[in-house]
């Protein structure tokens, strides 16, 4: 049986008015907050209704900054989801940094989240989806069974560039980091990285899980699109994804939120999709977790990885 995976990005709220050039003192503690204090209950409900496993990809600084995010996360863990490292302090610019920062970073969330769930993480993702050769050098050193930071999907990369153009020609410039267009030829099914060329196939000890996008255009089947798009768009492109042996349907904390949850409207009229209630969202996602679970073995990144490394 073919295999799937869903996995949730625990991005807070200061992280989007980083990528939208807002100020952070937007947000009250209670918005920033939002994401672990509400967002995950209502992931795990969800995951628990349909039946189906989950990875919560956690950011260090935000398990040592809030008692409640670190529970969650403890919480979570012995409810059966996996618990990865999204890094500590969710830099997008960590590929910039060089070898030893990055390796600090990285060496700092895998504490913390030991700390809090008293499991030290096997998964690593990237922030912004932007690898290179001493990102992956560091998954090698700290012993990771897998990575999930590949996101080769055309229009998403041609939306980006666009937002981050008009954010610099207005003089508010976003923190986001566009990644080099090499991502565009990445394998768009796992594979083992060449080490010095993470984008390419190698013999890398870390395997590369990328994110679902269809083949041909490669259009990205994550969690922004999955709750926004039209129902018949979605069932298409899940069409053209379901022949491959792994599907990976990566989503981010936002996709179960809503303005009526306490989000500033600054905020909200940047990031469109949480002008869509959280009940439809849910109801959606609902729905294509339904369709996983019909025709696929859905299983934790940390399992997918164990099953597939062999025969990569």
């Amino acid at each position: 049986m073919r295999l799937a995976s869903i996995s949730v990005d625990l991005d807070s709220l200061p992280h989007y008015c980083r990528i939208h050039g807002l100020p952070e003192s937007l947000l009250d503690d209670r918005a920033r907050s939002l994401v672990h204090a509400v967002a995950v209950p209502r992931f795990r409900e969800l995951f628990d209704a349909v039946g189906v496993p989950g990875t919560f990809f956690a950011i260090g600084e935000d398990l040592e900054s809030d008692a409640g995010a670190a529970a969650g996360m403890r919480a979570a863990h012995a409810a059966g989801i996996e618990v990865a490292s999204h890094s500590h302090a969710h830099d997008y610019a960590l590929t910039r940094r060089g070898p030893t920062a990055i390796l600090e970073d990285l060496q700092r969330a895998d504490a913390t989240i030991l700390a809090a769930t008293g499991a030290r993480p096997e998964g690593f993702r990237a922030p912004g989806y932007t690898l290179n050769a001493d990102l992956y050098a560091a998954t090698v050193a700290l012993g990771y069974r897998y990575g999930s930071s590949t996101f080769p999907a055309t229009p998403y990369y041609a939306a980006k560039a666009a937002v981050m153009g008009a954010l610099a020609l207005v003089g508010r410039p976003s923190r986001s980091v566009l990644d080099t267009p090499r991502v565009l030829l990445a394998p768009r099914v796992p594979y083992r990285p060449d080490p010095a060329r993470p984008y390419q196939r190698g013999s890398g000890s870390v395997v590369e899980l990328p994110m679902a996008v269809t083949p041909g255009l490669r259009f990205p089947f994550i969690g922004t699109f999955a709750t926004t798009l039209p129902l018949p768009t979605l069932r298409a492109a899940w069409g053209m994804c379901r022949r491959d042996a792994f599907f990976n349907f990566e989503l981010h904390g936002v996709d179960v939120l809503d303005a009526s949850d306490g989000i500033p409207g600054e905020l909200v009229r940047q990031q469109r999709d949480l002008r869509v209630s959280a009940a439809k969202k849910l109801e959606r996602l609902r729905e294509i977790f339904g369709w996983l679970r019909a025709e696929c073995d859905v299983v934790t990144l940390r399992d997918a990885a164990k099953r597939l490394s062999p025969s990569l």
